[in-house]
């Protein structure tokens, strides 16, 4: 089918993906742009899973002051080369994430990263909770292992979902960018403060 520039530039600014990227996508979804966008993230995530094992050694740690000063997130957001860390797109990434964080103080960077005791504690409660329910054994596990998943997606920053984007969660906007500025990314670590906390929640990688 006939692809018009109108549509390419529309998916264009949606995803930040090349213009002929953006017509082959038009063209494989019959020029459907929501459905070319779901294309180019699932081409995206190729592109950045194969650059995801390059070292990350430059990039920057990202200040964001929120609520007249009483909430602060610094993190550290590294790249492969200095070109990149001076983006609009990475600064906007840096930016992104420090709002993520300031507005949902995850525990952590990803669920690898979230202490035993923790996770350990957490699966006792949960447990408690469906053998009270009376449950066979065999359900009790699936329902633990549902409110552990559903707590990882609440804690830990990789597995949120996205809070100006519902349908996507974290890794993806992480992923996204990787594919937009052909580097790989990563989150190191993150901390936040709050006026009246005791101390600052930290994530690291």
């Amino acid at each position: 089918m006939s692809i018009d520039a109108k549509q390419v530039k529309t998916l264009r600014d949606k995803t930040g993906a090349g213009m002929m990227d953006c017509k082959k996508a038009l063209v494989e979804t019959n020029g459907d742009v929501e459905k070319a966008v779901d294309y180019l993230r699932k081409s995206g995530v190729a592109k950045a899973e194969k650059k995801g094992t390059r070292a990350t050694k430059e990039g920057m740690v990202y200040s964001y002051i929120h609520a007249g000063g009483r909430l602060g997130v610094l993190v550290e957001l590294n790249c492969e080369t200095d070109f990149v860390a001076k983006t609009e797109g990475f600064n906007e990434l840096a930016h992104n994430v420090a709002m993520q964080i300031a507005a949902t103080n995850p525990i952590s960077l990803s669920k690898d990263n979230v202490p035993e005791d923790i996770v350990e504690r957490e699966r006792n409660i949960y447990s408690d909770q469906a053998k009270a329910s009376g449950k066979p054994e065999n359900i009790i596990e699936k329902m633990v292992d549902g409110r552990m998943k559903k707590y990882f997606s609440e804690n830990c920053l990789l597995e949120q979902v996205y809070i100006k984007d519902p349908d996507k969660h974290v890794s993806d906007l992480l992923t996204e960018t990787v594919a937009t500025l052909g580097e790989n990314i990563s989150i190191n670590r993150f901390i936040r403060f709050a006026i009246g906390e005791s101390d600052g929640s930290n994530g690291q990688a």
